[in-house]
């Protein structure tokens, strides 16, 4: 390891565990794995909203850490207090309590996050020693925190701690009142490496129609923007699935240029009245957080791409970014759109994201009834082509491999109707992947990024055609663009950990993998390869746990859809991913 990508830093380190998980597994284990991701969910919102990071949810635990003590306190009172009251209404016997040690000291960070050394080992030393549904913390954070949370500690004296070297005094915190006292104004959280060239996040449009049915119009308008503006070289443009996790949240534009890494943030609003739209934006400089230009669009919904266009433009114009002569080229004008066509078109692209089965065929009837409108929509064949994708993928709705030809033919039809557009193109490169036709995937995978620089699932479906086609290091490479461009979207964060795992990296691929389930804590692959390099390594114990955690979360998961699906072409990875799982004594 190259030690420039090691710094040591000062911070304060949360570590939990679930008392009795083992018991609560044996009594139901379903039930157990549902309330340990509901207690995640919990502890990964209130440790974003103290300013803290997570950087590993295994097995029962939790490990955070934060900037300063105080950050670290509130947001442990603040778990406990939501947890206790959660569960209320469950028998006794069946309560899931964690326990918390907190510890201020010395941690070695590496590049991807990850953290080690004995204030991490202290604080889970101080986890052993609290009650169930307690906290507790060492002097180091006593000293910093006790007169500026409104708690009172009790003095533990010095505790004897396995692998460390002296004592550790520790205190059990007894919050005073219901709810914490307010923390002290939060530290900043430390900006992304701003991008060479203009950078842009977009945030969800406010729907001012006064209509909640009237959300996903909001949605759509703001991913259409999005979309334009991600066309265009000269610009740093973060996608749609991370400016979302934004959505309804009193946000400081400040925070969000340094959480997503970019220098301008465009926010607006939609208020639609039948076929009339009315569009507010304005673009705020996310450094100083002054407002840079504003404009209101008034137009029929007809004239939609037109304000849509126009938007895109004043932004150029305001970042004074230059174009090239191919963008200049397709700046034409695109004219009215069918109304009700497009409405149905951004109704498909807001179930498309939700990722469930029973809304992909929502998705399909949506895209379906657009088409029947405007038979020349390509956007629609391509997106109608991508759901039929994910079915498959996901063995939903009883999609097979018969249907690939089929999704192959429409994903044709949209690249024939507008050879500019490069959903088209993706939708393309998506339906050769899953034919393993690897090669074409990737020249329209290439021609899809050549016409959208910034799209993340362009960038991402190219790592991941690459990874299939036995190229894991570019793969890495690529999936680490698309994290970039879309920090929120935790497929390319698995993906990059398969590639790792490829590699017979098994330390990075163990981050990216525990790193995916923090944002996406049911997924069953991603627990199935985590068991898998368990297995590898000798830890069967782990493997064990995890693969008991997939069972009862997806109790009709087998690992034939996982090899029948990947389309690698070579049979190598796959065999290495059922060696791990035999290693652990998982499968015969």
């Amino acid at each position: 390891m190259n030690p420039a990508d090691l710094r040591q830093r000062l911070l304060a380190i949360l570590a939990a565990d679930a008392v009795g998980y083992s018991r609560l597994m044996a009594g139901d284990d379903r039930g157990t794995v549902a309330a340990l991701d509901a207690a995640r969910a919990v502890f990964r919102h209130r440790i974003e909203a103290g300013q803290g990071r997570v950087i590993d949810m295994a097995g029962d635990s939790v490990l955070a850490v934060f900037e300063t003590a105080a950050g670290a306190v509130t947001a442990a009172i603040a778990v406990q207090q939501a947890l206790g009251a959660s569960t209320g209404a469950v028998p006794q016997d069946r309560r899931m309590h964690f326990r918390i040690g907190i510890h201020m000291g010395d941690v070695i960070e590496k590049a991807d996050g990850t953290v080690y050394g004995d204030g991490v080992n202290i604080a889970s030393r101080l986890c052993a020693v609290a009650e169930a549904g307690g906290i507790v913390v060492s002097d180091a954070v006593h000293g910093a925190v006790r007169d500026r949370i409104v708690a009172s500690f009790v003095d533990q004296g010095e505790q004897p701690m396995k692998n460390i070297a002296h004592l550790v005094h520790a205190f059990q915190l007894k919050p005073t009142e219901p709810t914490p006292a307010p923390a002290p104004a939060p530290v900043p959280v430390p900006a992304l490496r701003l991008p060479d060239r203009p950078s842009l996040a977009v945030l969800p449009f406010t729907n001012m129609s006064g209509d909640p049915e009237q959300e996903y119009f909001a949605d759509g308008i703001t991913e259409d923007i999005i979309t334009d503006c991600s066309k265009i070289s000269g610009l740093f443009v973060i996608a749609r699935n991370s400016t979302f996790s934004f959505k309804k949240q009193n946000v400081d534009i400040k925070d969000v240029g340094a959480k997503l890494g970019v220098r301008h943030v465009l926010e607006g609003s939609v208020r639609r009245h039948g076929m009339r739209v009315r569009i507010n934006v304005q673009l705020i400089d996310a450094a100083s957080g002054g407002h840079v230009w504003a404009d209101r669009y008034d137009r029929e919904l007809e004239d939609i791409f037109l304000v849509q266009d126009e938007v895109t433009r004043k932004i150029v114009q305001t970042l004074e970014v230059r174009l090239t002569g191919n963008e200049e080229a397709r700046r034409h004008d695109r004219g009215k759109v069918n109304g009700e066509a497009y409405d149905y078109l951004i109704r498909a692209k807001c179930c498309i994201v939700q990722f469930t089965e029973s809304a992909l065929i929502e998705t399909r009837e949506m895209l379906e009834h657009a088409l029947a409108i405007d038979p020349g929509m390509a956007q629609a064949y391509a997106y109608l082509a991508i759901a039929r994708g994910v079915e498959y993928a996901n063995a939903w709705n009883g999609r097979t491999a018969d249907d690939l030809e089929e999704n192959l033919a429409l994903a044709r039809k949209a690249s024939e109707i507008d050879p500019s557009e490069p959903m088209a193109h993706h939708a393309l490169s998506n339906a050769l992947m899953w034919l393993r036709r690897l090669d074409e995937a990737e020249r329209a995978a290439r021609r899809s990024v050549a016409l959208d620089p910034n799209s993340a699932q362009s960038q991402g479906t190219l790592g991941l055609i690459l990874d299939f086609s036995g190229r894991h290091e570019e793969a890495v490479e690529l999936l680490g663009r698309a994290l970039r461009l879309d920090p929120e979207f935790s497929l390319w964060r698995h993906a990059q950990g398969r590639a790792q795992f490829a590699l017979g990296r098994y330390a990075e691929a163990e981050s990216s993998f525990k790193r995916r389930l923090i944002h996406m804590p049911g997924s069953d692959v991603t627990r199935a390869y985590l068991a898998s390099l368990y297995g590898h390594t000798g830890r069967h114990d782990e493997a064990g746990r995890v693969w008991r955690e997939l069972m009862a979360l997806h109790p009709k998961y087998a690992i034939e859809l996982t090899l029948r699906v990947l389309p690698y072409n070579s049979p190598a990875p796959l065999e290495q991913f059922v060696a791990g799982l035999r290693k652990a004594g998982l499968v015969p």
